[in-house]
């Protein structure tokens, strides 16, 4: 920052900027004792184009216009009574080369989300950090439990190994609440890495090591709320900076109102102003202010960490209009980025709703701009298909052959994040009683399916946990991540013989999709299924692969003439699995909680 010694400013937000923006406008927050009572001009003249005094003396929003293609370093001159009282040097960087053109993940890619809390402590230096309330304690399930940064770069040899090809963690912004701030969405300073994960050069690193290994990295964001312990909320910018009200309003969780032609206003008020949490205030981003904050907020850790794309926390909980100009500021600086919109919706009109050019939004005039949306349909039934023995009308492989007959209400469904669990659900093994045939079946699903798949830690190895138990039994530590632990997941020496099974499997099946192009943006067949049997086709015009899914106790036995249109131009598939060719003119069995993939080529 280095303000002369007279300078009250304590803060200036974002600390540094990039030449080189398609937004040429700039919003530098200052903020200290009294801020607002100086007048402000810069070493450069005229790149001043408006500032912003609020009913806070202690900010102050001076808005600039960065021309510059190359680094430069600004002045800023804060006069009073026609006397300079001190000045405030600004760095403007160069930005990467191409970052504008930077490439977000996409179907082709395969994520590993993980809780960063909870997969490994790769510094044991860091697990307190005198400045933050809540200390380490293993022993608490829902405390902070010493996982950082350094333990995800210490293991990404683990992570690739299973075909993974993005990381996406939980939030890593400080949390300085009390208690249960290991999962860090009450974050109390967006500029700033939690000191118990590590440094922003840490996350910087991360970054690096991932893509020297052609890995991606997506970060999660928050724009609906912060934590109660931000440094904001304990000196406003504005009086409606938050939106607060004269007692305590909770949202209604009803994202079903934004979008409801019946609604009455006050319950979808409710949905959109009313807090997440007692400790999470909501942002009012109809507030211009705070939409350009958050706008050059997330701009600034792209560039910054050179992120591959977003993951957006209760996207639509915030004002949709305002989330629209988020998108769009952030879309129109990097048009080849990805971001992933978390709408907890099972109804697939309404999942639609959210995908940029969606047809289901003509109604209200309304388009996202997010590219993309969590298949939270899908998710649901994968925790409960393969206990269902019974192939009748509603139950079964239906379930799952019925989800995909809505593809046509989006309009890219290659672009949906297909998963069977994630850090606020159910534990995939724990909803199969820890059956791998059970497990490997949906993982067949989510590797060969239109869209991206997501694994969610600990899968890989077997883990589970109860969510009935709480939020910490679906976010264990993983085995071997703490050097006190008597089990070591990371390696292949010291898992478990059940570990490796799982393991092995994911690894395979993943890897294997990592080079097949078909599956990750060929069309899709299906057919109805019959008898609890699902069988697909994933094709181009180079290559076809057929899955099929026996969801029976016992083995079938099908002839293969109802493909025929799928069919008509091969005479034999190849087992990628097993090194075994199938004579696709012969019946083909498939044994009971049991799958089969075949690689047909012309």
């Amino acid at each position: 920052m280095n303000p002369t010694s007279q300078s009250p400013i304590q803060r200036i937000e974002p600390p540094f900027w990039y030449a080189g923006m398609k937004n040429k406008e700039l919003e530098i927050l200052f903020y200290g004792d009294n801020i607002a009572q100086f007048y402000v001009t810069t070493s450069i003249s005229g790149i001043i184009s408006k500032v912003t005094k609020t009913e806070n003396p202690n900010y102050l929003f001076v808005t600039i216009t960065v021309k510059w293609e190359h680094a430069m370093e600004i002045a800023f001159l804060f006069e009073k009574n026609n006397k300079t009282i001190f000045t405030q040097k600004y760095s403007i960087k160069q930005r990467r080369e191409n970052s504008a053109d930077r490439k977000g993940f996409d179907s082709s890619d395969m994520i590993y989300l993980l809780m960063p809390d909870r997969f490994a402590n790769g510094n044991g230096v860091n697990t307190n950090d005198e400045h933050l309330v809540e200390k380490y304690n293993r022993e608490f399930p829902g405390g902070r439990h010493g996982g950082d940064i350094n333990g995800i770069i210490q293991h990404l040899d683990y992570i690739e190994s299973l075909g993974v090809t993005a990381i996406w963690s939980t939030p890593l912004c400080e949390d300085n609440e009390l208690e249960y701030s290991y999962h860090t969405y009450a974050q109390s300073d967006v500029y700033k890495i939690d000191p118990r994960f590590g440094t922003n050069e840490d996350y910087v690193r991360l970054s690096t090591d991932l893509h020297k290994r052609g890995m991606k990295l997506i970060h999660d964001y928050v724009t609906n709320h912060w934590g109660i312990s931000h440094w904001m909320f304990k000196d406003f910018p504005t009086k409606d900076w938050f939106n607060i009200f004269d007692n305590y309003w909770q949202t209604n969780h009803k994202r079903t109102t934004i979008i409801d032609v019946n609604a009455a206003k006050i319950d979808r008020q409710q949905c959109v102003e009313g807090w997440f949490a007692p400790t999470m205030p909501d942002l009012n981003i109809a507030n211009p202010l705070v939409l350009r904050y958050l706008i050059q907020n997330a701009i600034w850790w792209i560039e910054y960490v050179d992120l591959n794309g977003l993951r957006v926390d209760t996207f639509n909980y915030a004002e949709p209009l305002q989330m629209v100009k988020w998108t769009q500021a952030i879309m129109t600086e990097y048009p080849n980025f990805n971001i992933l919109g978390e709408i907890t919706q099972r109804n697939h009109g309404i999942l639609a709703y959210w995908q940029k050019d969606s047809k289901t939004g003509d109604i209200h005039n309304f388009n996202s701009y997010l590219p993309s949306v969590m298949d939270f349909a899908l998710c649901d039934f994968l925790q409960i298909v393969f206990n269902e023995d019974d192939g009748s009308w509603d139950r079964g492989m239906t379930r799952i052959y019925d989800n995909f007959t809505y593809d046509f209400l989006y309009p890219n469904a290659h672009n949906l994040l297909v998963f069977a669990e994630n850090h606020d659900s159910k534990r995939l093994n724990y909803c199969y009683n820890f059956d791998i045939r059970k497990y490997k079946m949906a993982m067949v699903i989510l590797a060969t399916v239109r869209g991206i798949p997501q694994l969610y830690y600990g899968s890989e190895i077997g883990m589970g946990g109860d969510q009935y138990l709480g939020d910490a039994d679906i976010r264990q530590d993983f085995p071997g991540g703490w050097k006190e632990d008597q089990i070591n997941a990371f390696d292949p020496e010291r898992r478990t013989p059940g570990q490796k099974e799982f393991f092995d499997f994911t690894a395979k099946i993943f890897n294997w999709r990592k080079a097949k192009a078909v599956i990750h943006y060929g069309k899709t067949t299906h057919y109805i299924p019959e008898d609890n049997v699902y069988v697909y086709f994933r094709y181009n015009e180079i290559e076809a692969v057929m899955v099929v899914l026996n969801n029976n106790l016992e083995s079938r036995t099908f002839s293969t003439t109802r493909f025929k249109e799928n069919l008509e131009q091969f005479t034999s598939g190849k087992n990628p699995f097993y090194d075994i060719v199938l004579d696709l003119k012969e019946d083909v069995t498939v044994e009971g909680k049991d799958f089969l993939i075949l690689e047909l080529k012309k």
